[in-house]
Order: C-alpha cells, then structure tokens, then sequence
C-alpha cells in the first residue's frame, strides 16, 4: 500500500512585528541605494562627464559645467532658450528667485557664458544673451539631458504599468513630503511608550 501524501499545513500570515521589521530593512535598503546612486552621479570620473567630453570641442565648457550648479544651469538654460532676455522673466518663467537670478548672471558674465546688452529705447533694461561659449555649453547640455532622458525611458520600459505606478505614487508623495518633519514626528511617537511606562508607577507613589 502507498502511504497517503500528508498535507502541507496552511502558513500562518506574517505578524505584524514580522512585517514592521522587513519594512524597517526594505526602508534602510532603499537608503543606501539611494546613497550609491548619488556617488555614481558626484563621481569626478563617471559616464556623464566622459559623455560630455565627447561630445564638446572646447574643453573648457566641460570644465565650465563642472563647476555650475543646478541653478546656474538653469538659467543659462533659460537664457539660451529665451534669449534676448532680461532677468524678471528668468525668475517669472523659471520659479527662481529674483536676487538669485542676479547673482548667477553675474557669475555666467565672469565666466564669459553670457553678455550683457541694452535695447535702444531703454538704456537702463539689460538682456541676457550666450557668447559662443555659452552657446556651445547650453547645447553640450541640453543634448545630454535628451540622452538621458532617452535612456530612462528605455529603462522604466523593464517594469510592469503597476510597477510604475506604485512609482509615481511613491514620487509624488516625496516631491510633497518633508522628510525633517515626519522624522520629528516618528521620533516624539518612539519616545511616548516610555512616557506611558512611567506615569502608572508614578500614580501608584
């Protein structure tokens, strides 16, 4: 006779100290990917720079971009799409704050990216315009930012509509989040159990 197969006993759901603790290590995960992400991208050395390189004749504007920053890149970005134009509808248009459109066109002036000039009828007015080699810094960039945006298309193509779905609602939820905030919130929820703890031995004295 063959012995009957035995039956495999239902598995018991996952407990919710179980579940709390494969968040926490999910959680820290994502952390540290995040951070390694960051390197790649703050490398002196990485694939970025290598691409612009390649893709500049001047290696100045390489040298250039390196040392801007988002904001800066920003408005040469506005200046060479806008241009002639003057500082108010850079701040307008691009939700930069006037003193800081200022301060940054001051700097792309010193570094010979933008010049200066004035309308005939309003001497007092000035406009923005890239030199030539502001011109070539603004389209080394702009063409690297397509490519870029060219492979993450290609790349979010790996994953599932829902799979990209749960990642939009995890974007948009952190572009609206303040993360300083709900740390101090989760820490003043860590501290009341304690608090709790104490206060029935302090009743009984």
């Amino acid at each position: 006779m063959s012995t009957p197969p035995q039956s495999t006993p239902p598995e018991e759901p996952p407990s919710e100290h179980g579940e709390h603790e494969a968040a926490e290590a999910l959680s820290a995960e994502i952390l540290a990917l995040l951070a390694k992400l960051t390197e790649r991208f703050d490398a002196e050395d990485n694939e970025h720079w290598q691409w612009m390189a390649a893709h500049s004749s001047t290696p100045q504007v390489v040298e250039l971009l390196r040392d801007s920053t988002i904001t800066a890149m920003r408005v040469l970005d506005a200046i060479g799409r806008l241009e002639p134009v003057n500082g108010i509808a850079i701040a307008t248009q691009y939700h930069i704050p006037k003193g800081t459109v200022s301060k940054v066109t001051r700097r792309l002036i010193t570094q010979g990216l933008v010049r200066t000039e004035s309308l005939p009828n309003n001497r007092k007015e000035i406009w923005f315009r890239l030199t030539a080699l502001g011109r070539e810094a603004f389209e080394v960039h702009r063409a690297f930012d397509a490519q870029m945006e060219r492979g993450m298309r290609q790349f979010l193509q790996r994953y599932q509509p829902n799979d990209l779905r749960l990642l939009v609602r995890v974007l948009q939820e952190a572009a609206e989040a303040s993360f300083l905030t709900i740390g101090v919130l989760a820490e003043s929820v860590q501290t009341r159990p304690d608090e709790a703890r104490e206060t029935p031995e302090a009743e009984q004295t």
